[in-house]
């Protein structure tokens, strides 16, 4: 899955993984039978580890996935419209110095999965990445996480399905409003057929984005190599336009908000592999190897376009890799562009709605969202969650057209910065998990975050830095504020719901 980066969200015009807990049934278990066994908001106890499933049950989630499903998600999860055309804007502001800043979110992605991993491999069985956030942070932090992320996630599928209707609109003629239906209630059908439909639709987008930047690499280094011809001077375009850092080293904290949530999402291929055959050695890889492939992917795409085209020529709202194609001479850049940013949207969408769909199933578990959530179908897919979780999406890609600047204003605002107030929960739990096993004498299995305790310092850190640089750049300060009072009713909220005293 690819998460929208916050630029691409609050630029639609006007008109870039959750794990979720297996399902416990018998495999004659009847179409949407619920887990709960009751509706409302039921007082769950806690869930026991699954048992492991043989890989050819045919009507289990968690056995639909393929190795290479989740080996091409996790690669091209996080490469959306935030890449392709979203980062124009960081270019613009922060000029070759960006790359430092993809570095510093890079790295954090890097840490943030691999905490991540080691939860989930370490202490297996819990469930999602809330359900752990619930263990080392409690009740309350558990239940604000779950909500706070399938909020970003479901007012996410709004978006991409606006962009997606606008990138259509060259070739459909019918309105915005009618195409982002079409799509959202297409992507629906998807995710309600089987995780392996699923998988397969998520395989070929993500196959489609990963080629594409592979081949972009290899053009743009056969060009600066000569072999293309023309005249390339690396050096002279990557710094002679006012230098690597030609506003200043205060110019890279005001993009980096933009450069972290455009490298969003990473966590969605947890999910995906705890859906696969062998979910274990899945997990361990894409956490140790995603968040590593997917820097080196932003970097050297970046240090090539910046080498190629000046980047004062690169102007907020243009795509990079068009301008740097159109240097080398490929014909056809913009229309080539085009489509692999409307398969990265609906990638997108797709992922959206799986996460959406297997949170709000994983809340509805514990007893915070109503039980009729946590029914699936014989083919495993969460299918009320789905639905519902698309149908609100679609409510937001509504609001986008209808009232873009104040209904659709909001949500975007009140969403966008609950990612790294999510980060920060997920280190702050491993840290807490850890320390309590260390202490205790528990064993732990698995260790992969290397200098424990200080890097969950240092990540927890980077992470106050990038809401220090939102508080001091006035044009996101309002989103922060508006995501911290998010946060903080969602926090209230958990107070009102039925059973919640006797889990404090």
């Amino acid at each position: 899955m690819s998460a929208l980066s916050r630029e691409s969200r609050k630029s639609i015009p006007v008109s870039k993984h959750i794990a979720p807990v297996p399902p416990l049934r018998q495999s004659g278990a009847t179409t949407d039978q619920t887990e709960q066994g009751q509706r409302g908001f039921p007082s769950v106890h806690p869930v026991s580890p699954p048992s492991a499933v043989p890989a050819s049950a045919p009507h289990n989630s968690i056995s639909q996935l393929k190795t290479r499903h989740i080996a091409m998600i996790a690669l091209g999860g996080v490469i959306g419209a935030g890449l392709f055309v979203g980062s124009s804007a960081a270019i613009a502001g922060a000029g070759p110095g960006v790359l430092f800043t993809f570095v510093f979110t890079g790295a954090l992605v890097v840490m943030v999965m691999r905490v991540l991993g080691e939860m989930l491999i370490a202490r297996p069985g819990l469930g999602s990445f809330v359900d752990y956030i619930r263990e080392g942070c409690g009740p309350r932090a558990g239940f604000v996480a779950g909500w706070l992320y399938w909020g970003f996630w479901v007012v996410t599928v709004g978006s991409e399905a606006i962009a997606g209707a606008i990138l259509l609109q060259d070739w459909i003629s019918l309105p915005v409003w009618l195409v982002a239906a079409f799509l959202v209630m297409a992507i629906i059908l998807i995710n309600l057929t089987a995780v392996g439909v699923f998988g397969e639709f998520e395989f070929w987008l993500s196959l489609i984005k990963v080629v594409s930047i592979v081949g972009f690499c290899a053009l743009g280094i056969l060009y600066l190599c000569g072999i293309l011809g023309g005249h390339p001077t690396p050096l002279a375009t990557f710094s002679g336009h006012g230098g690597i850092l030609p506003h200043g080293i205060g110019a890279l904290a005001a993009v980096l908000p933009t450069v972290l949530f455009s490298m969003v999402g990473c966590e969605i291929a947890t999910i995906a592999a705890a859906e696969s055959h062998d979910a274990p050695r899945n997990l361990s890889r894409v956490t140790r190897t995603t968040g590593t492939r997917i820097t080196v992917f932003y970097i050297t795409s970046f240090l090539l376009i910046l080498s190629i085209k000046p980047w004062n020529e690169i102007a907020p709202g243009q795509s990079p890799f068009v301008l740097a194609m159109d240097v080398m001479g490929v014909p056809g850049a913009a229309i080539l562009i085009r489509l692999v940013v409307l398969s990265a949207v609906i990638s997108c969408l797709n992922s959206s709605l799986f996460v959406t769909a297997r949170t709000l199933r994983n809340l509805a578990r514990h007893g915070e969202a109503p039980g009729m959530f946590a029914s699936v179908s014989r083919t495993g897919a969460p299918r009320t969650a789905v639905t519902v979780s698309g149908i609100i999406g679609l409510l937001a890609a509504f609001s986008s057209v209808l009232a873009p600047g104040t209904v659709f204003a909001f949500l975007v605002g009140a969403t966008g910065a609950v990612m790294l107030f999510i980060y920060l929960m997920i280190v702050i739990a491993h840290l807490r998990m850890k320390q309590a096993a260390q202490t205790s004498g528990t064993p732990w299995s698995f260790n992969s975050v290397p200098l424990f305790p200080a890097a969950n310092y240092l990540t927890i850190a980077a992470v106050l830095i990038v809401v220090i640089a939102m508080a001091i750049d006035s044009s996101q300060r309002m989103t922060l504020i508006a995501s911290l009072s998010t946060t903080l009713l969602t926090a209230l909220a958990w107070n009102f719901i039925p059973g919640a005293r006797n889990k404090k």
